[in-house]
């Protein structure tokens, strides 16, 4: 969302990126010299009686507490609010918007591959691949989908947690997808550029971490292997602009969410990394021996990094923003 921000920046307009206070307070004082303004949103985990900061509290806060707050900015009378840019995550702010009779543009921070099979949801039930709940009913059955690599049920994103917690993800994606239904894509074409920017922001119990004793045993082996290695812990693994941007190679091993569906495109698809089947020394070791040792990968990493750097992407940014630009006028 910063990156898209700046982007705005540059071409006139002022930014304001609005993220809950619990968010706010982590990005605003390291990016106050951007030119952007940041505004926090209450999300009520300030009051003692507040449940543990999770994803299903955030998205309670979401639905119920930051609605008013955005609707009282947007109708203030000395803002000329030319449009709002709404992380589908916070679906909430489409509706928002329209009360408001302001422009609505959404934008997907993540692999638009995810975004895909999420729209594919009512035909995953139709057809009988989920249930009603988002329960998968044919574990060993592919889902095929256009210009995608083959997933599994098990791949699905919303198969986060307990089985309880599983059904009100899958409840929380089909009120998203029913919230989208008045976006039009731009240029009324599907996107095709599966390169992502994830900023996500429900990571501190959405069970898509290592836990402890998996993070000893990756050490462990790390250094029984006798490689020379930086050790740095980022949640955001799936990022696949930053790696190519620097034609770094991948270890995967995805844990849950949409980390499934990005290990697939950097494996099978692209190429440009290797998926770990555990944390044992001879695991990891077989895992750095091939993603090392695999010549091919560096010339794929070096067209990969052109395609999604280089000037053909830049232009395309550009004919997208211009096109937006010209909708808002």
């Amino acid at each position: 969302m910063l990156h898209l921000a700046s982007a705005f920046l540059s071409r006139g307009f002022s930014p304001v990126v609005m993220t809950p206070e619990s968010i706010h307070r982590r990005i605003s004082a390291t990016n106050e010299d951007l030119g952007i303004t940041f505004l926090a949103l209450s999300d009520g985990q300030d009051r003692p009686d507040a449940p543990p900061s999770d994803f299903f509290s955030i998205e309670n806060s979401m639905e119920n507490i930051m609605p008013p707050q955005l609707e009282r900015l947007l109708l203030e009378e000395d803002l000329d609010v030319a449009c709002v840019v709404v992380d589908l995550l916070a679906s909430w702010a489409i509706g928002v918007a329209d009360r408001c009779g302001v422009p609505v543009a959404g934008f997907w921070p993540v692999m638009f591959a995810a975004y895909r099979l999420i729209q594919a949801i009512p035909e995953l039930v139709r057809t009988g691949l989920v249930s009603q709940k988002g329960c998968p009913r044919q574990l060993e059955k592919t889902i095929v989908q256009p210009e995608q690599p083959l997933l599994s049920a098990e791949d699905l994103p919303w198969l986060i947690g307990t089985p309880k917690a599983q059904k009100k993800r899958f409840k929380f994606w089909q009120r998203t997808l029913e919230r989208t239904k008045s976006l039009r894509p731009l240029h009324n074409q599907e996107a095709t550029n599966n390169i992502t920017i994830t900023k996500t922001s429900f990571w501190e119990e959405d069970m898509s971490c290592l836990g402890e004793s998996n993070i000893q045993t990756l050490a462990l082996a790390l250094e029984a292997s006798g490689r020379p290695f930086l050790w740095a812990l980022n949640r955001v693994w799936q990022e696949g602009l930053p790696p190519v941007a620097s034609s770094r190679r991948l270890l995967c091993y995805p844990v849950a969410g949409d980390q499934f569906v990005n290990c697939k495109y950097i494996v099978d698809v692209w190429k440009i990394g290797v998926r770990l089947s555990g944390f044992g020394e001879k695991e990891v070791e077989d895992g750095l021996r091939k993603v090392m040792e695999d010549q091919d990968m560096g010339e794929r990493l070096r067209k990969l990094r052109d395609r999604a750097m280089g000037n053909e992407a830049r232009l395309s940014s550009e004919m997208n923003f211009t096109f937006l630009k010209n909708e808002l006028n």
